[in-house]
């Protein structure tokens, strides 16, 4: 017995039309299963005997067969703080936007409709992650009857605050928000659903949860596995050229036929749920159908936050390294140097994670970084950063950073916010520099921030003129005379930049100028 027989059986009571399946929790150690379902209607102890052969009959042998019934009303206060607590739950952002006085519920019958109050701004917001979508799929599996959305334009007025508190808030108190970019769905047909969904979530901006996300590519690989139950299912990989997804996807009886028949190179469009498994997303495809970008897609360009009008975690101190008015004699420093700024970063980190797509993301312990102003090295930033995790052995090691260093540091939510100021209009430098630029590219994008700007990698250079054993940061600084305390963040980021300013004096230019 599949899902719609079961649930057709059930709806055959009268005081079970309208039921809903809520969850069937199975108990391995004690082989059984209990069904859950919810209805709206008075029912007699006939009923729920009849409801208990029902679920012996559908369920998969040898398993016990338990039933549970609960009789709840969409009443509309009980479905308004049902809304509230999904949107904490699924949704924080779009929590924050709407209060219990923002969200309307009307019960018309068997159907409720709900709407949320939103300015303008909000709306965008709510668009583009389907959330009106996403919170009727839900009351619908909590509650008996049809549920329907909407959004609806409200004026909002702004807070009253002291003046003085205004202004020194500044920009920083403005919500700067920057919603999922989405494309329109071209060619559709199809397969699972009948509904065309109108948009597609660009894979790169697919970084939070959702019930009800959609996305749309071309399939690169197809893999056919079997779940513990022995049921099998199949694992896509997507490319919508912004970014690739791998996702499972069950079968099922009426559409098994056209998705086996599907092929690398063929573009769909999935509609399923984006949710948190073993600390990190997991996308679960419930319906496939044919479907494409636009021709000649071209994505848009992902606006970052502004950077903050001040420092707030972390601020810049001024540099003076009298060792460097020896090393670097002003007349020596290439105009190339003079023109441009230039921050040099490293990073400590507690592994060597970091691309999410390769599992648990590393974190972030310290972040050292000095600025080049007119050729000479000016401002450092430095802070310790609280991982949230204990350290390895290794790594305290290696680093020298341990627990108790950290635990009173700030976090790094706090700290980018800065960093990115402090790297505003700079070429950013490192040394083998994208390993640690993934990490603050990752991070930032968390907060919102967008780091992109160009870099220039130190190992790269040196392995371009200079004739090495190997080129090693210490090697480096060990043919240049500079002596460090290796593996710190602010020292590694001051010997790199010193080898660098010594890199760049070599080559008379920078790289590719």
């Amino acid at each position: 017995m599949n899902g719609e027989e079961f649930i057709g059986r059930v709806r055959e009571r009268e005081c079970f039309a309208h039921a809903i399946l809520h969850k069937i929790t199975v108990y391995r150690s004690e082989k059984r299963c209990e069904f859950s379902l919810i209805t709206d209607r008075a029912y007699t102890e006939e009923d729920e005997k009849y409801l208990s052969e029902v679920v012996c009959e559908a369920a998969p042998q040898p398993l016990a067969a338990s039933v549970s019934i609960v009789k709840q009303n969409a009443d509309p206060q009980i479905v308004r703080n049902k809304i509230i607590e999904y949107l904490k739950a699924s949704h924080n952002a779009a929590a924050a936007f709407v209060s219990a006085e923002d969200i309307g519920v009307s019960d018309e019958g068997n159907k409720i409709r709900f709407s949320f109050g939103v300015d303008a701004a909000e709306r965008s917001f709510f668009e583009t992650r389907n959330i009106v979508a996403s919170v009727e799929n839900m009351l619908r599996h909590n509650f008996c009857g049809e549920f329907f959305g909407e959004l609806i334009y409200k004026e909002k007025a702004q807070p009253a605050e002291d003046e003085d508190a205004a202004a020194s808030d500044e920009e920083e108190e403005v919500a700067d928000y920057r919603p999922a970019r989405t494309f329109k769905i071209h060619d559709f047909e199809p397969i699972d659903f009948a509904d065309v969904p109108k948009t597609a979530t660009y894979i790169r901006d697919c970084n939070f949860r959702s019930d009800s996300l959609t996305i749309c590519g071309e399939i690169e690989f197809i893999q056919e596995r079997t779940s513990q139950k022995g049921k099998p299912y199949l694992r896509f990989t997507v490319s919508d050229t912004t970014s690739r997804m791998t996702f499972s996807y069950f079968l099922k009886k009426k559409t098994e036929e056209r998705i086996r028949a599907l092929k690398a190179g063929d573009k769909i469009v999935c509609t399923g749920e984006n949710s948190m498994f073993n600390d990190r997303l997991s996308f679960t495809a419930r319906y496939i159908n044919l479907g494409s970008p636009p021709p000649d897609f071209q994505p848009e360009k992902l606006p970052s936050k502004a950077a903050p009008a001040r420092y707030v975690t972390v601020a810049p101190e001024k540099f003076t390294d009298y060792n460097q008015i020896n090393m670097f004699d002003a007349s020596e420093i290439p105009e190339c140097l003079k023109e441009k700024t230039f921050v040099v970063f490293d990073l400590e980190t507690t592994g060597l994670v970091n691309i999410p797509t390769n599992g648990k993301m590393d974190a972030i312990t310290e972040i050292g970084a000095v600025k080049i102003i007119g050729g000479e090295i000016r401002e450092k930033f430095s802070t310790l950063v609280n991982p949230e995790r204990k350290l390895d052995e290794e790594i305290v090691r290696l680093t020298g950073i341990t627990d108790d260093m950290v635990k009173d540091a700030p976090k790094i939510a706090a700290v980018i916010p800065d960093f990115y100021k402090f790297c505003e209009n700079c070429i950013l430098v490192g040394h083998n520099v994208q390993f640690d630029f993934r990490f603050i590219q990752y991070y930032g994008a968390q907060e919102e921030y967008t780091f992109d700007q160009k870099t220039y990698d130190t190992l790269s250079i040196a392995q371009s003129f200079l004739f090495l054993k190997n080129y090693k940061l210490d090697t480096l600084a060990e043919h240049y005379g500079i002596v460090f305390n290796h593996h710190r963040a602010w020292d590694d980021a001051l010997t790199t930049a010193k080898i660098f300013i010594e890199l760049i004096k070599a080559k008379k230019c920078l790289p590719n100028g």
